[in-house]
């Protein structure tokens, strides 16, 4: 079995891995960071999206051995300190959340388009979007988080991602 070394959240991790294991079993079974959902195993959901590099991908058609020494941020890794990141503060305060299945990879597709986007606006957000199910919210409260989320980021004058 081959060996991996990935810096999740901070933190390097080295473990001997299938070929065929997709990042999201990795990051659930062998490291136990379930924020991180599995809604479809077909790419379709968006639950399980995670950062690899600083960028947002779908962790469920991800292997892991592919992310040999990458960082890897998951939902667990976005607050620092105690303090939450500004995007999971404006989902809350927002009520950009129902049931909460989808919110976790919701808000790390979020920060991505915040990252690449700067300060994008509500048909962006919209578009980018696609791909990340809600059966629950309608996504007007996700979309108004975004948006506030975003002006709280790019207000700040300081990185905008937890990377």
């Amino acid at each position: 079995m081959p060996s991996i070394t990935i810096t999740v959240n901070g933190r390097e991790v080295t473990s001997e891995v299938e070929p065929r294991t997709l990042l999201v079993e990795f990051l659930r079974e062998q490291l136990r960071l379930t924020g991180t959902h599995v809604g479809c195993d077909t790419s379709q959901c968006g639950a399980c999206v995670v950062h690899v590099g600083g960028r947002a991908v779908k962790s469920c058609t991800t292997l892991a051995v592919q992310c040999d020494q990458a960082e890897v941020t998951t939902i667990e890794g976005l607050a620092r300190d105690g303090v939450l990141h500004p995007m999971q503060e404006a989902f809350r305060e927002h009520h950009g959340l129902q049931c909460g299945y989808c919110t976790p990879g919701m808000i790390m597709a979020a920060v991505d388009i915040v990252n690449r986007h700067g300060m994008p606006d509500e048909k962006t957000v919209r578009e980018e979007l696609d791909g990340n199910l809600c059966r629950c919210t309608g996504y007007h409260n996700i979309v108004k988080a975004i948006l506030a989320a975003a002006e709280k980021m790019q207000g700040a004058g300081q990185p905008i991602a937890a990377e």
